[in-house]
C-alpha cells in the first residue's frame, strides 16, 4: 500500500511541480522511472497479494490489484498528460483496494 500511495502521491506532485513552478521536469518525467516503478509494484503485488489470495482463497484482492497494474501498464503507453495521470491514479487506487481486501481477508 505504502509503495501505491507513494506512485500517486508522485504522479501528482509531478503535475503541480510542473505546472506551479514551469519546470521541464525532465528527470521525473523519464519514462524510465515510470517503467522501474510498474516492475517493483507488480513484483511486490505478486508476493503480497498474490500469496495472500492463495492463503485465503479468495480472488477479489488479486482480481482489483491486477486491474490496477493493468490500469498503470496502461498509462505507460499514453503520454504524458492528463490521461496518463487519470490512468495512473485509477490504477493505484484500484491496487491500494486490492491491498486493503486482501488485508480484511487474512484476519
Amino acid at each position: 500500500m505504502f509503495l501505491s500511495g507513494l506512485c500517486a502521491v508522485h504522479c501528482v506532485a509531478v503535475l503541480v511541480l510542473v505546472a506551479v513552478l514551469g519546470l521541464s521536469g525532465g528527470f521525473l518525467l523519464n519514462p524510465l522511472i515510470h517503467r522501474v516503478g510498474l516492475a517493483i509494484a507488480m513484483a511486490i503485488a505478486a508476493v503480497a497479494i498474490g500469496g495472500g489470495a492463495l492463503r485465503h482463497r479468495h480472488a477479489a484482492p488479486f482480481v482489483v490489484a491486477m486491474m490496477g497494474l493493468s490500469f498503470m501498464g496502461g498509462a505507460l503507453a499514453l503520454p504524458h498528460g492528463a490521461e496518463e495521470s487519470v490512468f495512473t491514479i485509477i490504477g493505484v487506487s484500484l491496487v491500494i483496494g486490492g491491498h486493503i481486501l486482501n488485508l480484511r481477508h487474512s484476519h
